[in-house]
């Protein structure tokens, strides 16, 4: 299953979940906010971005969406990573409002007129107070449509927008199975290619790897990549005893090592 298809199936799990009500009123108290470190504080308070950043993290791919409770603050972080788009995509993090800043959820699919969403803090009469999680039908074209933000899928990603055609994570020999390494695969990171790194490292005996396989490059895993750097010096950073950090040239060889063509 890809990425894309990953964190869709996980906020899909949670359509028809709803917060709490006291007082005459549905009260923002949910379950996602406890569950997402850093958002703690976020409880009682709007929760449409906590819950994209739950499910990011339920998937594994938390390092590929913004951690926030602020939907302006999304906006930003994809727009930063120049991953912010006019068009929707598979996946991609759907924002609403002036600037993006109202509101926001998750695109499982869209056609020529409509993007159909997960959203968390919504309702199903379109009235102003959210109370859970629904499926949504939205109009491309409305003008409460900001944009949309684009997660760095190892598989590259669906999306509508022109510009954005072809551009499938890069492969290193045509025809082959050998693929190029990820910008933000590194030591400390959370990135979905590392479980692909874990799984070469223990098919070309650099193994094992407690806790594999997980999208997290560990203490475990850098002691892996170390392993392969010490019986292969040639791909290790030059004048480094212990190299915990794969290079470009390191995966490509590391997983012609284990098996890949």
């Amino acid at each position: 299953m890809g990425d894309a298809q990953n964190i869709i199936k996980i906020a899909k799990a949670e359509v028809g979940y709803h917060e709490g009500w006291s007082d005459g009123h549905w009260n923002n108290h949910q379950r996602y906010s406890p569950a997402v470190p850093g958002l703690e504080w976020s409880q009682n308070q709007a929760w449409c971005a906590t819950f994209v950043s739950w499910c990011a993290m339920q998937a594994g791919l938390a390092g590929l969406y913004p951690r926030t409770a602020s939907c302006a603050t999304g906006v930003d972080w994809f727009k930063q990573r120049k991953r912010f788009s006019a068009y929707p995509a598979v996946g991609s993090q759907i924002f609403f409002g002036s600037g993006g800043g109202a509101h926001t959820g998750l695109v499982y699919a869209y056609d020529d007129d409509f993007v159909y969403t997960i959203e968390g803090n919504t309702n199903a009469d379109g009235s102003a107070e959210g109370d859970g999680v629904y499926l949504k039908k939205r109009e491309r074209r409305s003008s409460y449509v900001y944009g949309y933000g684009y997660p760095a899928f190892a598989q590259g990603i669906d999306s509508a927008d022109p510009a954005w055609k072809g551009k499938a994570p890069s492969v290193a020999k045509p025809g082959s199975g050998v693929v190029a390494l990820a910008t933000g695969v590194a030591p400390g990171a959370h990135h979905p290619q590392v479980r692909d790194l874990q799984r070469m490292l223990i098919a070309a005996g650099y193994g094992p790897i407690q806790g594999a396989v997980t999208d997290f490059y560990g203490p475990k895993t850098q002691a892996a990549v170390n392993r392969f750097h010490l019986k292969n010096p040639q791909c290790m950073s030059k004048g480094k005893s212990y190299d915990p950090a794969i290079g470009p040239a390191g995966f490509r060889a590391l997983q012609v090592q284990a098996g890949r063509r």
